[in-house]
């Protein structure tokens, strides 16, 4: 705690004798959260700017969450995201408590050209949802879930965690596509695309959304659907935050029964190249209501490694047998947890994986398939490292996914059958710099079987990678934006820079 806050909290105590305990409490909290003078902050190209402590006062005025500055309590919590090797520290944090205190600071920024980041569940492996010397707005205090039974709807606030949408849509029989890990934030799962372990069966999350409420740069609330802006409906679903930040989500919900089928068949490292060639035998027939990874994986402080198939099988129960049959053709297992399994406790059997108390850093690109060569450049490279984890693993797509036009949403990435990954992790006692430039030589030996990559896992990629990666939905994106952000207020995601 700073001085300042010290010495008003100290005056608040003083006074103490004279005020209701809850008036005191409210003085205090309002002691430790007071605007004190001008801070330094940045513009989105890195322009130094003074934020003077009256416009301070002002957004902390119009605004009916918190107004967080280093300092404050709640700001290192806020500026935090998962990956811990990130450490960064914006100029102020707003904590919304809806879509007003949204507009409101989105207007802040815009007027005085400010770095914008933007997070929900604070996945980003690159860390876009947090920044250095800007504004973040921080909507974990802007959670809700409803579930509309009739019209099979849910309406997720923006802010929301996965966990939410599945817990409430599952306890009325329905269900959507929501990632794989619960504590992931619908925003920004969804905006890049969405894939989850009922994508196959009901399409990527984003293929689910039928409408969103929206902050554009402008500072306005718009709805954004097929028939309203339908331009910024298409761009949203692909596009990441390019054009603003989503208040509200409507998502298209599919009756389904509560207990899947699923959980992971572990093989030992020496089976490595039997299983990768199930699977990339399998993996592209495979019927849409099953998911299926493929992960290899070591562990730093250990030179051994495992391999594994997960499965989740959403189908009648009567074929699971069959369906699953192939998994065991890999050979012979030293784990086997597929069982029948409660589709949410599914949802959340990654969660524990995806603490990020290591340092970690990964690669990632699209495969439409999964040639042998490829089997064998992965069985032949994989080795586990006493000093560093290392995981390469495949993201089941296809199924649904595929059916969709390439030109129906922003995201176009529709052929692919697997998101393919290479992951390092290390102590986060350790510098970073070796172990990045050790994956990122790694995974050259496989860039060459890819065909783009997946947006929710944006590095620094040039501009003219970001236009590819699109394709063929580049141009209408830029037009999007042009009329949506022509200012390039969001810029911290695969940017498509306006050119107006």
């Amino acid at each position: 705690m700073k001085r300042r806050q010290f010495l008003h909290s100290s005056i608040t105590a003083a006074a103490a004798v004279s005020l209701p305990t809850s008036q005191v409490l409210a003085a205090a909290i309002a002691a430790m959260t007071e605007v004190a003078g001008d801070i330094n902050a940045v513009t989105g190209s890195g322009k130094a700017i003074l934020l003077e402590q009256s416009a301070l006062k002002e957004l902390s005025d119009s605004i009916r969450g918190k107004l967080l500055l280093s300092g404050f309590d709640g700001y290192d919590a806020a500026r935090r995201v998962l990956n811990p090797t990130i450490d960064r520290h914006p100029a102020l944090i707003v904590q919304p408590s809806g879509a007003a205190d949204i507009m409101n600071a989105v207007k802040f920024a815009r007027e005085r050209s400010m770095l914008l980041a933007v997070k929900c569940g604070g996945h980003s492996f690159s860390g876009k949802s947090t920044c250095e010397g800007g504004m973040q707005i921080d909507l974990s205090t802007f959670r809700s879930a409803r579930v509309d039974v009739d019209t099979q709807t849910a309406y997720i606030s923006g802010g929301s965690l996965l966990g939410e949408l599945d817990h409430e849509a599952m306890a009325q029989g329905l269900v959507t596509t929501a990632g794989t890990v619960s504590h992931t934030g619908v925003g920004g799962l969804t905006l890049g695309g969405g894939f989850g372990r009922l994508a196959r069966r009901f399409g990527l999350a984003l293929d689910n959304v039928t409408g969103v409420d929206i902050v554009t740069a402008d500072g306005k609330l718009i709805h954004a659907d097929a028939n309203e802006h339908p331009d910024l409906y298409w761009g949203v679903r692909g596009g990441g935050g390019n054009f603003g930040i989503v208040t509200s989500f409507e998502f298209k919900l599919h009756p389904m029964q509560r207990n899947v089928i699923g959980g992971d068949v572990v093989f030992p490292l020496s089976a490595l190249p039997g299983v990768l060639k199930v699977y990339a035998d399998y993996a592209p027939v495979a019927p849409d209501d099953l998911y299926l990874d493929f992960a290899v994986m070591s562990k730093p402080g250990t030179e051994e490694g495992i391999c594994l198939l997960h499965a989740c099988y959403s189908g009648p129960e009567d074929k699971a047998e069959k369906v699953l049959a192939p998994i065991y053709k890999a050979g012979t297992p030293i784990a086997d947890g597929i069982k029948t399994v409660d589709y949410v406790a599914i949802q959340r059997a990654w969660d524990d994986t995806d603490p990020r108390s290591t340092g970690s850093y990964l690669k990632s690109g699209f495969v439409n398939e999964i040639p042998d060569q490829l089997v064998s450049t992965i069985s032949q490279n994989f080795k586990a490292f006493n000093e560093r984890g290392t995981t390469m693993f495949f993201q089941h797509s296809g199924g649904a996914i595929g059916r969709v036009p390439t030109d129906a949403t922003a995201f176009a990435h529709r052929k692919s059958i697997a998101n393919m990954f290479a992951v390092v992790d290390w102590p986060l006692t350790e510098s970073r710099d070796s172990h990045v430039k050790y994956i990122k030589e790694y995974w050259k030996s496989f860039e060459p079987f890819t065909d783009g990559w997946y947006t929710n896992e944006v590095d620094d990629h040039a501009a003219m990678t970001v236009n590819r990666n699109y394709q063929g939905n580049f141009e209408r994106m830029r037009k999007v934006k042009n009329q949506y952000d022509p200012t390039n207020l969001f810029r911290l995601n695969a940017n498509v820079k306006p050119t107006v």
